[in-house]
């Protein structure tokens, strides 16, 4: 039987975690599952990224209901609870804020340890359903690794006990430090059209996702109008959701706007790192381009990742409202291209933390089922005598 399971279910999971799962087969101090969720499916959403980033294909992979939320959450608890009817692991690990990590109900019922990965970061807008899944499996896990110790201090606020979370920086800094060679020469990965639009002149870049953003036409339509008003050749790798919308809403994109298909991680990190700066709903690439120096408007009304905000990489554009005027939004970000910050996402070591301290609580029993009496939370001010 192996010491723990690894759930991961989205493309920025693998990438985040790539190095954790690399580190971890290279050691026999722990042995683990790599399970696959199953919630991404096609192959430019998952394997591509495990081929570039040199992860280990997944030991197990879920085979999941598609449709609505309710229908792939509900299809991840009932895979996950059945795996662990035959593999029972020290502890389960899970990595974000997304359907898959609601699989933590399956463990919790199986009364089996839940590590997660990307604990205690905070929007404060309920309407995101990621605020509702994060807040969820930290207050079922046994260890949360928080990226800062302003995440930390937000677990804290909401009775999680100090001895359950621990800080670690942020992995994606250890991706991005580890891999930037592999960035500058991904553009052979790219198309001839957009390797001749970035030969020939500055571009930005767009990115957008978010179903508050693409599930709202006026909030749609507020994206289209801000990046319809730059005159640069903007590069959009779009999301066939998001690509949908647009067509359904009936929206148009100016003739310097080219839409692609999503692509692989390499390439896309090489346009992120030459683009002059981008427009994105991803906290992900928002957190990316601020640690390789690149600008960028976020469309959101609010973010878990506010550091951003407060190193002054990021412009906010809140697409939840009526906007009269969009070229101060791309005067700010213009502008940003010539000031310098200091990434505060950590020194690059998050992985190697991570792993040395999953080794630690394996060897040394820490990953133990409940018993009567145990809170991951402090209830010392409620009903505990």
């Amino acid at each position: 039987m192996k010491d723990i399971g690894i759930i991961l279910g989205i493309r920025p999971d693998v990438i985040r975690a790539s190095k954790i799962l690399n580190l971890l087969s290279n050691t026999s101090d722990i042995s683990f599952d790599f399970i696959w969720s199953g919630q991404h499916y096609s192959e430019n959403m998952k394997d591509v990224f495990f081929e570039q980033l040199n992860v280990p294909k997944p030991d197990v992979e879920f085979e999941i209901e598609k449709g609505n939320d309710a229908q792939i959450v509900s299809s991840v608890i009932k895979n996950t609870y059945n795996h662990l009817e035959k593999n029972k692991y020290k502890a389960v690990v899970f990595l974000g804020d997304t359907n898959t990590v609601m699989g933590s109900i399956a463990v919790a019922q199986h009364n089996i340890p839940i590590v997660h990965i990307e604990g205690c970061m905070r929007s404060y807008d309920w309407r995101m359903p990621e605020e509702k899944y994060r807040t969820t499996i930290d207050h079922l896990s046994d260890r949360i690794y928080a990226y800062l110790d302003s995440y930390k201090q937000q677990g804290l606020n909401e009775g999680i006990s100090d001895k359950v979370i621990k800080v670690t920086g942020n992995p994606i800094v250890d991706i991005i430090n580890e891999n930037n060679n592999l960035f500058q020469n991904a553009e052979n990965y790219l198309s001839e059209e957009i390797v001749k639009i970035i030969s020939n002149e500055s571009f930005l870049l767009a990115t957008v996702h978010r179903r508050e953003n693409i599930l709202d036409k006026n909030s749609l339509n507020q994206i289209v109008n801000l990046i319809n008003q730059t005159e640069t050749q903007v590069i959009f790798p779009m999301g066939y959701t998001t690509q949908s919308k647009i067509e359904e809403y009936n929206l148009k994109l100016n003739s310097n706007v080219h839409v692609c298909d999503p692509i692989g991680y390499l390439e896309f990190m090489h346009l992120l790192d030459r683009s002059n700066y981008v427009f994105s709903d991803s906290g992900t690439v928002v957190e990316e381009a601020c640690i390789l120096g690149t600008p960028s408007i976020q469309l959101r009304f609010s973010t878990e990742r506010p550091e951003v905000y407060d190193v002054k990489s990021s412009v906010k554009f809140d697409p939840s409202i009526e906007h009269n005027e969009y070229q101060s939004f791309l005067n700010k970000a213009q502008s940003l291209m010539d000031t310098k910050w200091k990434q505060p996402f950590g020194d690059g070591n998050a992985s190697s933390k991570i792993v040395e301290d999953l080794i630690h609580l394996s060897q040394n029993d820490a990953f133990k089922k409940h018993k009567p009496g145990d809170y991951p939370f402090d209830i010392s001010n409620s009903f505990k005598e």
